[in-house]
């Protein structure tokens, strides 16, 4: 376990957890916001993406009540990332996330994964600012995270594809 919080758990993904991503990563209500709705996931698709012994992200599953709910990631946000957010010396974390179950949505639960998530990283990994790139059009993760804490930066102007377009993102940041 990474870390509890009340009835909130966020744990190292493991092998198991690759049946959940692969159903989460198939309802068109979570594609909607996370990788698409013409991009679903097959298990060898999650294999890929998320069980890559090479990548530096740290993937988590999320657990509510005793129930795997959904996924959340970060790491240090490289150089060349960095200087393209204007950004220098600072710690900086990059954080991703979504509730797969569609029936915890609109209950506060994501507040609390946000903020106990960031709490996580200032407090243990010494991060000086978390930042997040979500799309404009997502404005209920946008009200989510701004009640966290986040502020808004600047647009990143076509900064993500989402089903076959390039959309813009905010930069935000979470100053510690």
């Amino acid at each position: 376990m990474l870390f509890q919080n009340g009835n909130l758990i966020v744990r190292k993904l493991e092998v198991r957890d690759k049946y959940l991503l692969a159903k989460w990563l198939s309802d068109i209500s979570v594609l909607e916001f996370y990788e698409g709705r013409d991009n679903p996931f097959k298990l060898e698709k999650v294999n890929k993406k998320f069980y890559d012994p090479k990548d530096d992200v740290v993937k988590c599953t999320v657990e509510f009540e005793g129930n795997e709910i959904g996924y959340i990631q970060f790491y240090v946000l490289d150089d060349k990332t960095k200087k393209d957010y204007d950004y220098f010396n600072e710690t900086i974390y990059g954080m991703d996330q979504f509730i797969g179950e569609v029936k915890y949505w609109n209950n506060g639960i994501g507040m609390l994964l946000v903020k106990s998530m960031v709490n996580y990283l200032i407090e243990h990994k010494k991060a000086d600012l978390v930042v997040m790139d979500p799309q404009v059009r997502n404005a209920r993760a946008l009200k989510c995270y701004e009640k966290c804490g986040f502020n808004k930066v600047r647009i990143l102007p076509k900064h993500e594809l989402h089903e076959g377009e390039y959309r813009d993102c905010w930069l935000i940041e979470y100053k510690s």
